[in-house]
């Protein structure tokens, strides 16, 4: 009898044992915390793969791996012109399981890999949503923006007269350790 695999409630040992694969699409705005940050268009989708596989090592326990593959274009507010920019990304990642927190931190400081603890009721979706989320830039913006951003010089020239024309704070408290009270 064949199980199914069910992305929300994915038992990782055995997804792993099958050696199937899992393919599938989300709406972004079916994610939350990526719907969140969208901009402009809200149409695109995640494209994921997911397989699993046991490895053998002579002398060690067996390990379990699942390989995650993400491909999608994330809409967001350009910072530079605040028009929309279209990220891209593309995440080819596998993690290693452990039975527990105390081995997955073990190996976690020994491998390059990311380690996961093993679930009857793993979240493979979430883990896609963090993965997207974590290839985000920090500060997203155009290499070159479609339109002219505009420059508020005169602004910038305007408050930096200002702060000249205020007195400074800590003039005063210059003359007050001058004075010794």
């Amino acid at each position: 009898m064949k199980t199914e695999h069910k992305p929300r409630r994915l038992d990782v040992r055995a997804f792993a044992e099958s050696g199937e694969t899992l393919t599938g699409a989300i709406a972004l705005q079916d994610l939350e915390r990526i719907a969140a940050q969208l901009h402009g268009d809200l149409a695109g989708e995640v494209r994921w793969e997911a397989s699993g596989q046991i490895h053998q090592r002579t002398g060690a326990p067996e390990e379990v791996w699942v390989d995650l593959r993400i491909e999608t274009e994330v809409p967001l507010e350009c910072q530079r012109c605040l028009d929309t920019v279209s990220i891209p990304v593309e995440i080819d990642r596998p993690f290693l399981f452990a039975a527990d927190e105390k081995s997955a931190a073990e190996l976690d400081a020994e491998s390059d890999e990311d380690v996961l603890v093993l679930s009857r009721a793993f979240d493979l979706v979430a883990l896609i949503e963090d993965e997207v989320l974590l290839a985000l830039p920090i500060v997203p913006r155009h290499e070159t923006c479609p339109k002219p951003v505009p420059v508020t010089f005169e602004a910038d020239v305007a408050d930096a007269e200002d702060a000249e024309a205020r007195p400074n704070p800590f003039a005063k408290l210059a003359v007050l350790k001058k004075s010794g009270g």
